[in-house]
């Protein structure tokens, strides 16, 4: 079997807050790591209230020194809320710290809204820069030559792994032209997927970083004892989609009992497409559907997602997945 990673997002459910998302997040690194599960990325987002990784950085350090052996990284850091010398010399502190042990996975997108964009000193049309601060990013991980003006301290000739993230053919095709890893967005985004994975495997020009294609994809997954159980528990990622589309950021919601009386059909229908890549039941049902995805799209590694509610579940659903691995 391919291996499993884990997409965290630092939930900060209803009732709770930030500090109980970064205890919880670090109890789940643990947890993962003990289950064999191969990396622990966490994604840049601002002002959402149910999301507290917007310092991604900061909080990849403090999970990279609560563990040992899993890989830690971003999923991702949003490029052009950033200059690229900053990012070098955050990550290149990180693996200084935890050598062998970062990620970098870079997205395209802001993350947030333009008037938050605005507020971080940068703007969203600085994506269109997106490639060029990529290869400057690139650069900053090179051993430093001698007439060099400007170096990443820490960062230059530091081995850091740097992936492309997207949700469409444009991170795709750089990921290919760069010589990249490439990780698809497929559990919020999944519509461009197969296009985005045919173009990238097709076109990937070996580098010195990689020399074969190699692609990951996002699958949210939420198991539990029962199906009915995990159908319950994935109404909390289902109400917070349609929460986002009515401009609703708030905490992340608990599970209900009917999710039809919840939202209308246009919002069922947008949801679902949304979380068209997704594995909600009990081990057998949860098998069946991984081995299923695996089969239809033969991805390099698959990095699980699950926005449950309740932290005991949560741990207990990413175990139930990482039995099915094995």
């Amino acid at each position: 079997m391919i291996p499993f990673s884990v997409l965290d997002l630092a939930p900060v459910c209803a009732g709770s807050d930030a500090a109980q998302s970064f205890r919880n997040t670090l109890d789940l690194a643990r947890h993962a790591e003990r289950l064999g599960y191969q990396r622990y990325w966490l994604a840049e987002h601002h002002n959402m209230p149910g999301i507290a990784s917007a310092a991604t950085a900061v909080l990849i350090g403090h999970v990279a020194g609560g563990t040992s052996t899993i890989r830690v990284g971003s999923g991702g850091v949003m490029l052009p809320n950033h200059a690229p010398l900053q990012v070098a010399e955050q990550f290149g502190t990180l693996a200084s710290l935890y050598p062998g042990r970062i990620d970098l996975g870079l997205g395209r997108a802001p993350g947030t809204d333009q008037a938050t964009a605005r507020a971080l000193r940068r703007y969203f049309d600085s994506a269109e820069a997106f490639p060029n601060d990529v290869v400057e990013l690139l650069g900053y991980f090179e051993p430093a030559q001698p007439d060099q003006p400007v170096r990443a301290v820490p960062g230059a000739g530091i081995e850091v792994p740097v992936w492309l993230l997207g949700s469409s053919l444009f991170s795709a095709r750089l990921a290919a032209a760069l010589g990249l890893p490439f990780a698809f967005a497929s559990h919020f985004a999944p519509d461009a997927m197969s296009q985005a994975l045919d173009f990238y495997r097709r076109e990937f020009k070996p580098s010195s970083r990689l020399q074969r294609p190699y692609a990951m994809l996002a699958l949210n997954v939420v198991a539990a004892e029962t199906d009915q159980e995990a159908r319950r528990l994935f109404t909390t990622m289902q109400q917070s989609f349609v929460n986002l589309r009515r401009g609703k950021l708030g905490f992340v919601p608990p599970p209900i009992d009917e999710i039809e009386s919840y939202w209308t059909p246009q919002e069922k229908a947008g949801v679902e497409n949304a979380l068209a890549c997704a594995v909600v039941g009990d081990r057998n049902t949860v098998a069946r559907g991984i081995a299923a995805f695996i089969e239809r799209h033969q991805p390099d590694e698959l990095i699980l997602t699950a926005n449950i509610f309740e932290h005991a579940k949560r741990l207990r659903s990413f175990e139930i997945a990482a039995t099915v691995r094995d």
